[in-house]
């Protein structure tokens, strides 16, 4: 069966954030687990487009009538679960630059008492 268009763009996508991820990992962005699972993902992808009989496979034994309904899912709890650490993420970044930000308001404070203190 030969690929449609929508196919090969999709294939070329992942190809092209395949090698994304890998220089990502070369430079030190991304660690050796983030590479697997990336890669990982992006292959799934790809093997989904080369062969999509096998989302039948898959939606069978997870009970949803068709396979691009059970692609469909997944993506959707995958995309939910990585907002969910970007979200939690963000909150320790906002917590620790809070400390960092306090920490420093104390040591100004402390400069701007001796300050003070020095010209009295």
């Amino acid at each position: 069966m030969p690929l449609t268009l929508t196919q090969i763009f999709l294939i070329f996508f992942l190809l092209f954030a395949l090698s994304r991820v890998y220089l990502r990992y070369k430079g030190g962005n991304v660690s050796l687990v983030g590479l697997i699972f990336w890669s990982s993902l992006f292959g799934f992808a790809i093997a989904i487009i080369l062969f999509p009989i096998l989302t039948i496979g898959i939606a069978n034994r997870i009970g949803i009538g068709r396979g691009v309904d059970a692609v469909i899912y997944i993506s959707i709890i995958l995309l939910f679960y990585l907002v969910f650490r970007l979200y939690v993420y963000i909150q320790d970044l906002r917590q620790e630059i809070s400390k960092i930000i306090e920490k420093f308001a104390l040591k100004e404070n402390e400069k701007q008492d001796e300050k003070k203190s020095s010209e009295n």
